[in-house]
């Protein structure tokens, strides 16, 4: 069964995007070395993301004009995005449109991945509801040296300490990366 792993970039005051929804912020900040990018990348069969995220994406890498930057960025990997809305699809791009609860249409996720992970990109709202339904196995957050004054935060949830279990700490380029595995009620520790 493949794992299903949020992983992100925070501020280091929790979020994820600013007040005008964008991560430009998050460029300012030395990438961390490519190779632990790469890592985690040849272990993800899919991703998962909200339409806002696909939408920034979209606009930030102008991927309509150039849809040759997702195979570039995403390979042939398939791409669930959850929306209620009609969205364009970069050529040559694998993106399957889904709408409701994530449980509903985790096998076909799961299948998709071919046996890898699944990355949960974002949003935090969608992170939330994979939780939820006890699909989430674990939190990956690198942590840069910012602050905003508001945005979106990382997850818009109430999750207890007694739900997520510190497996890591790394210093990743500039970043302070967290590896957290998410406890489902009644687990052993």
């Amino acid at each position: 069964m493949p794992k299903v792993i949020f992983n992100t970039a925070t501020s280091l005051n929790g979020f994820i995007a600013d007040t005008d929804n964008s991560l430009g912020w998050l460029f300012a900040v030395e990438d961390p070395p490519e190779e632990q990018i790469d890592q985690f990348m040849n272990n993800v069969g899919v991703l998962v993301e909200g339409s806002t995220t696909y939408e920034w994406v979209l606009e930030q890498e102008r991927l309509m004009e150039h849809p040759e930057k997702w195979q570039e960025s995403f390979g042939t990997k398939p791409t669930y995005v959850f929306t209620s809305r009609q969205l364009p699809t970069p050529d040559g791009a694998d993106v399957r449109f889904v709408d409701g609860d994530p449980a509903d249409f985790f096998d076909d996720i799961a299948q998709a991945a071919g046996g890898k992970n699944i990355w949960v990109v974002g949003g935090g709202d969608l992170v939330g509801q994979f939780f939820d339904v006890g699909l989430l196995d674990e939190v990956q957050t690198s942590i840069a040296p910012v602050t905003l004054d508001g945005g979106a935060p990382l997850l818009p949830r109430l999750i207890g300490s007694d739900a997520l279990k510190l497996r890591s700490v790394e210093k990743m380029g500039q970043f302070a990366h967290l590896i957290f595995d998410v406890r489902r009620p009644g687990a052993p520790d």
